[in-house]
């Protein structure tokens, strides 16, 4: 099936959702905001979905029904705003979906919301989808210490950790077997044709760090659509901030284990072969690179070099143990996975009743 060619560069529409879920998180939702509100290319929308949490519901509407304008390009009106109800059951990817079925924009983009995009991130966006065959683009993701510099022992090879690009993607504007999620966008047609992001797999906001959501509904869509066109272009950039907490080894470690747990359920959803493809690789090429040059740092006297390859041999101890468990616990317990809808999750009176004014 080939979809029909929307409008490309300028006159491409482009949601932006952006999902919370903590009033923590106050100074960084406005911050996320604001960077999308002074796109170089201006977004069509922009969507805040609020996950299972009343009252920074409330005080999200009430904060841009004051507040309706906001930084943005000079002579460029301000995109609508509107504030949303989770619509699914608690987590990210139902957040995701609820955004999804509100948006109207041929592409819909997704930044965390601990993130600012700098200014032509929706614009290197749109020039990628100048090609039909397109059905996602990814950017890159880079981290921001709250410490003010990365730990000595933290290898480059695990910032997918702390939700970053990681050394062993390749650079450039480059064809990839999925895009990271906080950094990411989709053709409208791609969710109408896969389905949305499965719940189940990703982050629900209160157990273990789980992800992966992204990987598998990338999968589905090169599985759906087999000429799909699947990229990162590492010019479309957003800064995401680490706090303190995830620069401690205990969450490294939870971190990588929990993805384990997850790339069992991706593998069980789409198939060991397609889910685990990028994984065997990064394991065997681009780990043992960096245990030898942490060991080789070690040798030269440069600081973190042993602390760095040791993690790395910990983290891909962590990620298998978690892999293993999960592949255990999915035979002993098979319940189905299954693509979120799209179609029917924001027009309930919990989201329609919580509509930001227009910014």
């Amino acid at each position: 099936m080939n979809p029909p060619r929307p409008a490309v560069g300028p006159d491409l529409r482009i949601s932006v959702v952006i999902c919370v879920h903590t009033e923590d998180r106050w100074e960084d939702i406005l911050a996320a905001v604001a960077s999308v509100r002074a796109q170089s290319h201006p977004a069509h929308e922009l969507l805040l979905v609020v996950d299972h949490h009343q009252r920074l519901l409330d005080r999200l509407t009430e904060h841009f029904a004051r507040a309706p304008g906001g930084a943005r390009p000079p002579g460029s009106p301000p995109a609508p705003l509107r504030v949303l109800a989770n619509a699914g059951p608690r987590g990210l990817s139902a957040g995701r979906n609820t955004g999804i079925a509100a948006a109207d924009g041929e592409v819909i983009a997704f930044l965390d919301d601990d993130a600012v995009a700098e200014r032509d991130w929706l614009r290197h966006f749109a020039a990628a989808y100048a090609d039909p065959a397109v059905m996602a683009v990814g950017g890159r993701t880079e981290p921001v210490w709250e410490s003010g510099r990365r730990p000595l022992w933290f290898p480059e090879e695990f910032d997918w950790v702390v939700g970053c690009t990681y050394r062993g993607l390749p650079a450039g504007k480059v064809r990839v077997r999925n895009v990271l999620g906080g950094n990411a966008s989709f053709r409208r047609v791609a969710f109408d044709l896969a389905g949305g992001f499965t719940t189940g797999i990703g982050r629900d906001g209160d157990r273990r760090p789980l992800g992966c959501e992204e990987t598998e509904l990338c999968i589905r869509i090169s599985q759906v659509l087999p000429d799909a066109v699947l990229l990162i272009d590492d010019r479309a950039v957003i800064h995401h901030r680490v706090p303190a907490e995830r620069r401690r080894f205990r969450y490294f470690r939870g971190r990588a284990y929990a993805e384990g747990l997850s790339k069992a359920l991706v593998a069980r959803s789409v198939g060991a072969r397609d889910g685990l493809a990028a994984e065997r690789r990064h394991t065997v090429r681009v780990l043992p690179a960096g245990v030898l040059r942490g060991l080789r740092d070690a040798l030269l006297g440069r600081p973190g070099g042993a602390a760095r390859a040791g993690a790395i041999v910990a983290g891909a101890a962590a990620a298998a143990g978690g892999y293993a468990w999960g592949t255990v616990r999915a035979r002993a317990k098979p319940t189905p996975l299954l693509p979120g809808p799209v179609d029917d999750m924001a027009g309930g009176p919990a989201a329609a009743a919580h509509e930001g004014a227009p910014a």
